[in-house]
């Protein structure tokens, strides 16, 4: 079986009952920890322990998607790990970022126990039976959409991104795609161009013909029931409102 489970996903900043953006997918024995937003790191290990997981996906580096990779830094650094380096996926300039963070040389365990790969839109990676492919965001920094293929269905995640990004394309046939939705309304000249509507997220989602469309990364003074209403009407498949706990089958069960 594979599942997504969320960690996390206030957008920008975490709130007293919800960390920012992270997400835990798990497949045929294998994890994989999406986005490590703050708070997001014991959300995970109340599922996982941190130690055993196979990879760390994260899509920018903006706090509120990246802060608590540290944390499992210093887990894995300083206290009881599995097999490490852990392999860490960033976008481009990424990693001296993070590293320059930790002031984490050469030499530094930061490196011991975190590999930190920079990849680019178009890039595929292989890790056992799980494919993940990167895409382009509409983003002010270095951003990318991630598609996990594995043995058991496919998941899509938007990252932060605008219009315009290589979203539609990445998420085509895919049976989850999770998707920000940062803004209520329509869009107009002076809608932030970096973040999705609700509206856009569901119109995504139909164009794609994805199953599922789980909605995430909402500002906290966005009404969530808005959210959802707004994205049904441009969506008629299921859709989930992204919550800590929330637990997501993709694809075939057993």
């Amino acid at each position: 079986m594979t599942t997504l489970t969320i960690l996390g996903s206030s957008g920008g900043t975490p709130t007293r009952t919800n960390p920012a953006s992270g997400y835990l997918l798990e497949t045929e024995g294998m994890s994989f920890w999406l986005d490590t937003g703050t708070g997001t790191f014991m959300e995970l290990a109340r599922h996982v322990d941190p130690g055993t997981i196979d990879g760390v996906i994260i899509s920018h580096v903006h706090v509120d998607h990246c802060t608590d990779l540290f944390g499992l830094y210093g887990y894995l650094g300083f206290g009881p790990s599995g097999i490490i380096p852990i392999p860490v996926l960033v976008p481009p300039g990424a990693a001296d970022h993070l590293a320059a963070f930790a002031r984490a040389g050469e030499e530094h365990v930061f490196h011991a126990v975190l590999d930190l790969v920079e990849v680019d839109a178009g890039s595929t990676v292989k890790i056992d039976d799980v494919e993940i492919r990167f895409g382009q965001a509409v983003h002010p920094i270095p951003a990318l959409i991630t598609r996990f293929d594995t043995p058991k269905g496919s998941l899509v995640y938007s990252g932060d991104t605008g219009p315009g990004s290589d979203l539609v394309e990445l998420a085509t046939g895919a049976d989850v795609l999770l998707c920000e939705a940062t803004i209520a309304g329509e869009r107009d000249e002076t809608t932030y161009p970096y973040h999705l509507t609700a509206f856009e997220a569901g119109r995504i989602a139909s164009e794609a013909g994805v199953r599922t469309l789980v909605v995430t990364h909402l500002a906290s003074t966005i009404d969530p029931d808005r959210a959802l209403e707004e994205a049904a009407e441009e969506f008629g498949g299921d859709l989930v409102l992204a919550m800590p706990g929330t637990k997501i089958t993709i694809g075939e069960g057993p």
